[in-house]
């Protein structure tokens, strides 16, 4: 078991064993066409660095422990062409560039993705008030986890035990942004065999607080993300969704998909509605951003072995579906992707990302579910342990 600061310490050694080479002489690049040097840094007085997992039916994913972001995920299209279908930046200096370059490309969000409402909750009695970096339309939420200072750009340790494998940990200390308690988390990602990248989250706490952990991977299966990705086709196992307000707050209400453009419960081109001015959820939202619950959790258990959501590429003929155990699943169309100064960003690879040219499948508790009691518990108390799964499996057809 090799872990990053023996990484570090023994470069010479480590870096011959472990498949993410560090060394800036070499200039090794990447199947995605990354140069894990430019990984290499010291953030807030932790090591960074790029981790490659893959195996041998060609899919190759990239993470580095910044944020615990998936950087590059390349799966073979159906011509057999290698094709990276995430986004994202191709150094560590812009994912780090909270400011000119804010992401959460690919991140291991914590300690609670999306929003909750006025950055409030209450636990046993007590109101406590957690970071509001959340305020477009007026509105004053905590957004994943407090999103710059969250854990989406703290630095996790990272073991590398094999090829397939990468485990990144991280301890946030009680008032990590408002959230109470010393929170310990662990993601572990997995390459499996059949081209499924398998992520495992899991927490302890010392006092009762709240947990909602998700993987903010940005899908584009085009293989060209210069181009509008709404030609895709979108399939989401849900009877129901949960509306939003103009500020993209939960109102509270879950209502039926049947008869609105919210329904996909049969594969459906994003195009048919992305940019729908009459219906006020797409247009509030200037596209999809939105939770859908989940047909595969009944009875406050999810079937992970289910499918619950799909993505497909006509182009490509890449096909990815998606299981998890939680409630939901927010599908978010890159609304905000090549809007004002957005569309001036260079990323990975030197391109530049239009407005809805990916789609985000990030498995959750509802959003503002510590606010609404009647949805599932996003509730962790001191001897219960967190677990939350989800597995993206990739195909052509």
């Amino acid at each position: 078991m090799k872990n990053l600061k023996g990484f570090f310490l023994g470069v010479g050694v480590a870096a011959a064993m472990l498949t993410a080479c560090t060394s800036a002489d070499k200039q090794m690049t990447t199947l995605s066409g990354l140069n894990p040097a430019a990984f290499d840094s010291t953030i807030d007085g932790k090591k960074t660095a790029l981790f490659i997992l893959k195996n041998q039916n060609g899919m190759e994913v990239c993470i580095t422990n910044y944020g615990g972001r998936v950087v590059s995920l390349v799966v073979p299209d159906k011509e057999g062409k290698p094709t990276d279908v995430v986004l994202g930046f191709d150094n560590i200096k812009q994912y780090a560039d909270t400011l000119n370059s804010p992401s959460d490309y690919g991140s291991t969000v914590g300690r609670y993705a999306n929003r909750i409402n006025d950055g409030k909750i209450v636990i046993n009695g007590d109101t406590i008030q957690l970071r509001q970096n959340d305020t477009g339309n007026g509105a004053k939420h905590c957004l994943h986890g407090g999103g710059n200072t969250g854990w989406m750009n703290k630095v996790y340790d990272a073991e590398q035990p094999n090829d397939t494998t990468l485990i990144l940990t991280l301890v946030s200390p009680d008032g990590d942004n408002g959230f109470p308690g010393e929170v310990k988390a662990k993601a572990t990602f997995t390459v499996l065999p059949d081209n499924t990248l398998d992520i495992v989250m899991e927490a302890t706490t010392d006092k009762e607080t709240v947990i909602n952990m998700t993987n903010h991977s940005y899908f584009n299966l085009n293989g060209d993300p210069t181009r509008e990705g709404d030609n895709m086709v979108l399939m989401v196992n849900a009877d129901n969704y949960t509306p939003s307000d103009a500020s993209y707050m939960t109102t509270g209400e879950i209502k039926p998909v049947e008869g609105t453009p919210m329904d996909f419960r049969a594969p459906t081109p994003l195009s048919l509605n992305i940019n729908n001015q009459e219906f006020d959820q797409i247009k509030n939202a200037t596209g999809f951003d939105h939770n859908w619950c989940l047909n595969t959790y009944k009875d406050g258990k999810g079937d992970d072995k289910t499918v619950c959501a799909s993505l497909y590429s006509p182009e490509t003929g890449i096909f990815l579906e998606m299981f998890t155990n939680e409630p939901g699943v927010q599908v978010y169309s890159g609304n905000f992707q090549g809007v004002g100064k957005d569309a001036d960003i260079i990323r990975k690879l030197g391109k530049k990302y239009p407005k809805h040219v990916s789609v985000c499948l990030e498995s959750q508790k509802y959003p503002d579910s510590p606010n609404k009691p009647e949805w599932p518990s996003p509730i962790l108390k001191p001897g219960e342990n967190y677990y939350s799964h989800v597995a993206y499996r990739f195909s052509v057809k």
